[in-house]
């Protein structure tokens, strides 16, 4: 590395009076100078290395060509200057690396003559040009699939600009053509597979709700012919009786001669007939949704393996890296006098660019770590009895969605009882704490946390692992860590396995709607309201022997409002995130979805929490969070607001635990669609929660699942009146006490006495006035009727 690395004169040392320097000088021709140098330089080629070298140049050539324009034609020449020497200098760092040792000196040759000049020289970008010339050459040379005799190199450097193109394609042994693409196209592919994918969720969206609004067309079909079924027995009745009434006045008349039928007949005749058509469209419309959405399902099949061939194109394998942490791992171990084998599993697996590029340096920082402070020296692990050659792994391996990262050494494992003493000077736990050495062992990924005594190049800085952490965090995964004293340390990474695509779990908090990461998901519980009461008292969760911290997912969010809707079973969702756990209370589970995952602004990228976006099949925007780094801000959050806003008595019990409270239940049970719309959408704006049934049996049903604080009733419905409804509601012991509401169109007296009779409340004529009806419903409500 130090042979790599030499300084400016060392180097000029070495070459002298070279072919090259006469090269800058314009003493040589330029083939000359590349037959001098073949002389004086050979190349020592790693060919693992080689082709990352070629793709690296491939990007950095072209910059160094544009600044040198930009130098001859008057640009920018301060900037133009300070990149070129930075392009240069890894251009000649990374040919050195991988042996290209002859163009490694050019570029560095280059790199003096940069040094040495000004700016302002006019002669700078013409002497340059001449210099890039034969750096193009060299590296048309490398780039060749064979070796180019020397005569023909003159020749090579004619053609180094077409060696540098946007796509290389090359012939590989299998005679397959293999074609290089640029990331930011297949980024770009990838993103267009995804808006078509987003394209074909809203027109599911769409159909659902059409197949929606056909069943409702289907209910009102049916009782539609069931009303005109009526209608004709009662026209046919009426005709009968008119008939026997003309033939006792007109006895001497054939009963032929009458005109039977009267236009009433005839009407319903024709509505029949209408009613028949209208079934026969509702027929069509639901054989070409059965057809449509079977179509559909055919071009989401095809839309999801375009996504998943574009997403494979993505996918470089994880041995891409071996050779860079091999060679960390050799440099680590000579720099703290430590010998280290290096073994890796699943190399083979393939992993996104993207991910791998992110984490390749919180990966590295890790592996020195386990260097520098997982393994002992020689001399302490022959004293206990280990060979004298550390041994690290790493093993990658995949795990349905996820990317599965260890690096494990076989070391002096993690001091517990000095985390445990520095975590106590630091106030991050107290003494009467109870805390298991699991948990005390993830507090090394605390900012600013170290145990280190001593500052090296290696660590002692007290920085690292929380930028691990915080960057595993922001690629949705997470990091745990389990050691063994004397016997060694595993930290264990999930990962995602594409940047671009993520399975999401789709939850609802009050009125917004977010996404969950799957892979935090550890299980979903269904508890009854007496259960969910215990979990707001006692604020955890106990599972597995392991405790989850409670919250309800609208107080994370800032909402310290909403309160949860009133069901038969509530949803608890256990999240788990490396060490930390939470048990989230949420008032709806929408689904889990794939979902294509956009890239944030500034803005929400400061924002704790903020994962990711996605937009969903309808339009909608939805930010993929991590509740667990929600749940200290919001604290923070609903305190400062409480305090702001509330009264001081309100205050003292805003510090109590939140205790589970829910908002009124109102039944709507009536058998019109419109009314049960335009009712529930009047009492959910004034902030009630709505249940809606269309007959007394529908309601009955429910009433096992939800008590409401009050009913509203009509009184004529199928299967079972508002009547029987309510004599069926006042027997139950556990509903008689319900408020009921009778809402009809049946203003009669005798209708009224009857239903007070049977023990309705009150009493509205259709169309109620609705102030009328919330005074109702507010008092009843008020008046603490348990329910």
């Amino acid at each position: 590395m130090e042979a790599l690395t030499a300084s400016t004169e060392q180097v000029a040392g070495v070459v002298g009076a070279s072919p090259i320097n006469q090269l800058l000088s314009g003493e040589e021709p330029r083939a000359s100078a590349l037959l001098e140098l073949e002389s004086n330089l050979n190349d020592d080629i790693d060919e693992q290395l080689l082709p990352i070298f070629i793709e690296e140049s491939e990007e950095l050539l072209p910059l160094i060509g544009e600044d040198i324009r930009s130098l001859a034609h008057g640009g920018d020449v301060e900037a133009a200057f300070k990149r070129l020497k930075r392009t240069l200098h890894t251009v000649k760092g990374s040919a050195r690396m991988s042996g290209a040792m002859r163009m490694g000196e050019a570029a560095h040759v280059m790199e003096s003559r940069l040094i040495d000049s000004q700016a302002s020289d006019p002669t700078l970008a013409q002497r340059l040009e001449a210099d890039y010339d034969l750096v193009l050459a060299l590296f048309a040379e490398l780039s060749q699939p064979a070796p180019a005799p020397v005569e023909k190199v003159a020749q090579a450097e004619f053609a180094a600009a077409p060696v540098l193109p946007k796509l290389l394609a090359a012939a590989d042994p299998d005679n397959k053509t293999v074609i290089r693409v640029k990331s930011e196209l297949i980024d770009q592919l990838v993103n267009q597979a995804g808006e078509v994918a987003i394209s074909r969720t809203r027109i599911e969206s769409e159909m659902v709700a059409l197949k929606s609004s056909l069943v409702d067309l289907t209910e009102n079909v049916a009782r539609l012919r069931a009303q005109l079924r009526e209608l004709e027995i009662q026209a046919e009745s009426q005709m009968q009786a008119r008939e026997k009434e003309v033939q006792d006045m007109h006895r001497e008349f054939d009963p032929l001669e009458f005109d039977r039928f009267s236009r009433l007949q005839e009407v319903t005749r024709f509505m029949a007939e209408s009613v028949n058509d209208v079934a026969t469209v509702q027929q069509h419309l639901l054989k070409n949704l059965d057809e449509s959405s079977a179509a559909l399902l055919a071009q989401s099949r095809m839309t999801k393996e375009l996504q998943q061939s574009l997403m494979r194109v993505r996918m470089v394998p994880f041995s891409s890296v071996s050779e860079r942490l091999y060679r960390l791992t050799r440099q680590a171990g000579k720099e703290v006098g430590k010998k280290v084998n290096l073994e890796l599993k699943g190399g083979r697996v393939d992993i996104d660019r993207g991910v791998l590029d992110k984490m390749i340096s919180p990966f590295e920082h890790m592996l020195r770590n386990a260097i520098d402070h997982g393994l002992e020296d020689a001399q302490a692990r022959r004293q206990s009895g280990k060979p004298e050659f550390g041994e690290i792994q790493i093993e990658v391996r995949q795990e349905g969605n996820e990317l599965v990262l260890l690096l494990k050494d076989d070391g002096r494992g993690l001091d517990v009882d000095r985390i445990r003493q520095k975590a106590l000077e630091k106030g991050l736990i107290n003494a009467e704490q109870n805390v298991s050495d699991a948990d005390v062992c993830q507090l090394i990924f605390e900012p600013g946390f170290s145990t280190a005594t001593t500052v090296t190049q290696l660590s002692g800085r007290g920085i690292g692992m929380d930028v691990v952490k915080n960057e595993v965090s922001n690629l949705g995964g997470k990091i745990d860590v389990s050691s063994v004293a004397g016997q060694g340390t595993t930290f264990t990474i999930h990962l995602p396995l594409t940047l671009a695509v993520a399975q999401v779990l789709l939850v609802k908090g009050g009125e917004r709607l977010i996404a969950i990461p799957s892979v935090m998901v550890e299980q979903v519980q269904e508890l009854k309201q007496e259960a969910l009461a215990d979990l707001y008292k006692n604020q955890y969760q106990e599972w597995l022997g392991q405790r989850y911290r409670f919250a309800y997912l609208p107080r994370l969010l800032g909402d310290i409002e909403a309160v949860p809707e009133q069901k038969r079973y509530s949803t608890v969702v256990l999240l788990r995130s490396g060490a930390e756990r939470i048990a989230l209370h949420l008032d709806q589970l929408v689904k889990n979805q794939e979902v294509v995952v956009k890239p944030i602004g500034p803005q929400l990228a400061r924002i704790p929490g903020v994962v990711g976006a996605t937009v969903l099949g309808t339009g909608e925007i939805v930010l993929i969070m991590n509740p667990l780094a929600l749940l200290a801000q919001s604290t923070q959050i609903v305190s400062s607001v409480r305090q702001q806003t509330a009264t001081p008595q309100q205050v003292s019990q805003a510090t109590m635990p939140e205790q589970l409270a829910t908002a009124p239940v109102v039944m709507v049970v009536d058998d019109s669609l419109t009314v049960r719309k335009i009712t529930g959408r009047l009492l959910a704006r004034e902030g009630f929660q709505v249940v809606t049934a269309k007959d007394g049996v529908d309601a009955l049903q429910q009433l096992h699942d939800v008590k409401p604080a009050v009913m509203l009733v009509d009184i004529e419905m199928p299967r079972m009146d508002g009547f029987e409804l309510t004599r069926n509601v006042r027997v139950a012991e556990d509903t008689r006490h319900i408020p009921i509401i009778m809402i009809t169109s049946r203003t009669a007296d005798k209708h009224k006495k009857y239903a007070f009779d049977l023990g309705v409340n009150a009493y509205l004529g259709k169309p109620y006035q609705e102030e009328e009806l919330l005074t109702m419903i507010r008092q009843f409500i008020a008046e603490g009727i348990p329910a």
